[in-house]
């Protein structure tokens, strides 16, 4: 396990440990954060195809201004697809960030994707005392490794549950995540020997995003992803299947809030690679 930190214009951001080895649990990936007090003023949360844990110990608080003006602390669970305008800070802060698979999610976290609406709910209110058992045993515990193996079992004991995921839903979301949202709606519905009504229904009570908005949302991702790497927008808008770059200008505007330009800058992005390189 490596651990590595992530500056923006001289100033420290991140630092960023992820594991040695894949999860044990299908649809789940994990990485280590740790913040020296330069997040004071906030980074703005860009929007992922995934659901996420966020499990915080440390001396400082783990604050998230959210879009609609509430604020959170500590440990939390943020719907399919959160940003849209929120921002995280703190000082002194150490967490360990989970990213669910919508698929997945409903068994970890015994609460549907879809019940979260793509907000942001403290862990306390899901979890109970679990919540505060799982922070002390993260900071009695002294490397990230040991962090990993403590969470990774508990993800496994808690993902038993059996999924309540129609196989046909399984199948469209991972269709769309294998082809990077360049897919039509109508086709995922012929592939699978639904009604697109039938379709539309049943992905968005068990995914949480009605299928179109998930193929945009895989789109964008997949497209922010291409930006920080150092592509063009005009490359990067016909790559990622849009129509045009205007096309794509919409649709970072509308999840990041920012341009093309501006998104290639936010730290959010820019520890990707480490956070989760198999994404990247």
């Amino acid at each position: 396990m490596r651990s590595t930190t992530r500056e923006r214009d001289g100033a420290t951001v991140w630092d960023v440990a992820p594991p040695a080895r894949p999860s044990r649990v299908a649809g789940v990936g994990m990485a280590g954060f740790r913040d020296r007090g330069s997040t004071s003023g906030g980074h703005r949360v860009i929007p992922h195809p995934a659901v996420t844990l966020v499990l915080e110990f440390g001396t400082g608080p783990l604050i998230v201004d959210a879009a609609a003006g509430r604020q959170h602390r500590g440990s939390l669970v943020a719907g399919l697809g959160f940003g849209g305008g929120s921002r995280v800070r703190g000082e002194h802060f150490e967490a360990v960030q989970v990213r669910l698979s919508p698929l997945v999610a409903r068994a970890v976290l015994g609460i549907s994707p879809a019940d979260l609406d793509g907000a942001v709910v403290a862990l306390d209110d899901l979890w109970g005392r679990e919540a505060l058992r799982i922070r002390e045993q993260l900071g009695d515990v002294s490397s990230w490794a040991d962090r990993f193996a403590l969470i990774d079992a508990l993800l496994a004991r808690r993902s038993q549950a059996r999924s309540s995921v129609d196989p046909e839903v399984a199948w469209a979301w991972h269709r769309i995540v294998a082809c990077h949202g360049r897919v039509r709606v109508d086709r995922l519905a012929a592939e699978v020997g639904w009604s697109r009504k039938r379709l539309w229904s049943r992905f968005q009570s068990q995914i949480g995003l009605p299928p179109k908005r998930a193929v945009r949302l895989v789109r964008f991702d997949h497209a922010a992803h291409r930006l920080v790497a150092g592509g063009d927008a005009a490359g990067v808008a016909a790559d990622a299947g849009y129509a045009d770059q205007s096309h794509l200008h919409r649709d970072v505007a509308a999840f990041a809030g920012v341009t093309p330009a501006a998104l290639t800058g936010e730290p959010w992005l820019a520890v990707d690679d480490i956070a989760w390189p198999t994404h990247a």
